[in-house]
């Protein structure tokens, strides 16, 4: 019975804690982003937004895996995120600190509120509250039934050396917990655990240290996985937070005595010394750390350095020296976008060689063209959210939202071509099959005019020039005419037998689907040609009407 109540308990603390952070970053996501894309380089207020954000939402994890994604989409640097991460670390010990104020007690009346919110709340952000309140009212009791299950476990001297066996050395004790830490995704879980053992006698404060430490090496496994695939800026976030946490425990194992009677001294029972060693130590590294920002960031690099593509292949426009200019950095940017279009427009061009010929080398080097227009991409909305900060008129306002939005709509197209496009090709040249040679046509005819609708869209872009962006919007109904057309004469094969339509029809009408895409993209890189005008047009209208 002991066990099942202490297995139910965990089990609970695990769903509890799953409530307060989906619960917490739920009402508060959309604020938390925008604070975080705000940051200055002030290193004591990114710090500051790392604790409050953090103690919102109760995740450090979560918070990291924002900031890697935050890095891979070109919305932070690096040297931006390494605050904020310590920060971050100290706001995560607000739960452990909950519990050890003995708020167990009032478990069922959080749990009784949260369910009442959750039940007749209308509004969604006050509901998100509630599974807030309400997952807290389960870690508490998730506690206050590990407590009780734990407490005949005093009498059990076998127990008692066990533990201390597990957790008595610095070595099996940290690595116990950094791997327990690392399944459940959760350092609170974890020493919420400690503190259920250290409440019943059954752990010293020597063990439950080491289980701390652990517990902080454990929780940088999630931001990690999250930046497997992401650029190396963005890698180097996750192991930014794992080093800075390695470190920190590396530094304290020699002055474990030192660190326990420094816990010591802050007083209270076992309990509370539990929380304050979680709190001590993160605080303790934010201290140690941050004069030293920029040393670890070097560091960092050359422990995650870039990768032989992004090493050969980079922007080469986005000049940070004329950042304090807006109207040269903007033209700079735009000459980096135009880059961007020309290998957009190559990755275009090959795409409907793939579908004529077997050869998957071409298809290996359009996902390869992708991963560089992707690049440029990140980096020039980058440079853009920086260029932000600076005073733009509305004419530059607007032409950074163009950019923005341009660079955007050609990595969507790159990513058509490569994800879907591509995929088609594969499936086609793996079954060894070949559309029919009127059908083959069609789709090359199709493809040239978007090919030109493509030139025509760009040139617009480059000169915003609003007669050319017309010939663009008719383009593209004739587009959506011809669409119909090819589809309809698709179908006319079929019903005539034809082998190869019948084997290939799939294929066929996804790749004139993807292409249709592909066009309504083209299409939308010129839009911000016609609001800039009418936004001008308001301007003027303006100063003559004052």
């Amino acid at each position: 019975m002991i066990y099942i109540n202490l297995c139910g308990g965990v089990l609970l603390l695990l769903y509890g804690i799953k409530l307060v952070n989906d619960g917490l970053q739920s009402a508060a996501g959309p604020r938390i982003r925008s604070l975080l894309r705000s940051l200055t380089s002030n290193q004591l207020a990114a710090v500051g937004t790392g604790a409050f954000i953090t103690g919102l939402i109760q995740s450090s994890s979560a918070t990291s895996v924002m900031l890697v994604g935050f890095v891979s989409a070109g919305l932070m640097t690096f040297r931006q995120t390494l605050a904020v991460i310590l920060g971050a670390d100290i706001g995560a010990t607000l739960t452990v600190q909950l519990i050890a104020f003995h708020v167990t007690d009032y478990a069922i009346a959080l749990i009784g509120l949260g369910l009442a919110i959750v039940l007749f709340a209308k509004r969604h952000q006050l509901r998100t509250i509630g599974d807030g309140l309400l997952g807290f009212g389960f870690v508490f009791l998730s506690i206050k039934i590990m407590t009780g299950a734990m407490a005949p476990l005093q009498q059990s001297a076998l127990f008692r050396d066990v533990m201390v066996a597990l957790v008595g050395s610095p070595f099996t004790g940290i690595v116990l917990s950094a791997l327990f830490t690392a399944m459940v995704h959760s350092s609170a879980a974890t020493i919420g655990i400690a503190i259920a053992l250290g409440a019943n006698g059954l752990i010293p404060l020597e063990g439950a240290i080491h289980i701390v430490l652990g517990a902080n090496l454990g929780t940088c496994s999630t931001a990690l996985m999250a930046s497997l695939r992401a650029p190396s800026e963005a890698r180097r976030v996750a192991w930014a937070h794992l080093l800075f946490k390695l470190t920190g425990v590396l530094l304290i194992l020699p002055a474990l005595l030192l660190f326990e009677r420094a816990v010591t001294s802050t007083g209270g029972e076992l309990v509370r010394q539990i929380a304050n060693a979680h709190t001590l130590f993160n605080a303790l590294m934010a201290v140690c750390f941050l004069p030293f920002l920029g040393l670890f960031a070097k560091v960092v690099a050359r422990i995650v350095p870039d990768s032989s593509e992004e090493k050969a292949f980079g922007p080469k426009y986005l000049d940070e020296h004329v950042l304090a200019t807006p109207s040269l950095a903007l033209s700079q940017a735009t000459r980096e976008a135009l880059r961007e279009s020309d290998i957009v427009r190559e990755m275009l061009i090959d795409s409907i060689k793939a579908f004529q010929t077997s050869d998957q080398t071409l298809i290996a080097d359009i996902r390869l063209k992708d991963n560089q227009v992707d690049m440029l991409d990140r980096q020039i909305r980058l440079y853009l959210t920086r260029l932000s900060s600076s005073q733009l008129t509305e004419a530059h306002s607007r032409r950074e939202v163009a950019l923005l939005e341009a660079s955007r709509d050609l990595e969507n197209i790159g990513d058509v071509i490569d994800r879907n496009l591509m995929e088609l090709a594969i499936k086609r040249i793996t079954k060894g099959l070949m559309f029919s040679e009127e059908g083959m046509n069609e789709i090359i005819l199709y493809h040239k005019k978007l090919v030109d609708n493509f030139d025509l869209a760009i040139s617009t872009f480059s000169a915003s020039d609003r007669d050319l962006g017309r010939r663009v919007l008719r383009n593209k109904e004739e587009l959506e005419t011809l669409e119909r057309e090819l589809i309809q004469a698709h179908l006319d094969r079929l019903r005539k037998g034809l082998r190869e339509s019948m084997e290939t029809s799939h294929i066929h009408l996804d790749t004139i689907g993807q292409l249709a895409r592909i066009n309504s993209l083209i299409t939308h890189i010129v839009y911000p040609v016609f609001e800039d005008a009418r936004s001008r047009a308001r301007e003027d209208h303006f100063v003559i009407g004052g």
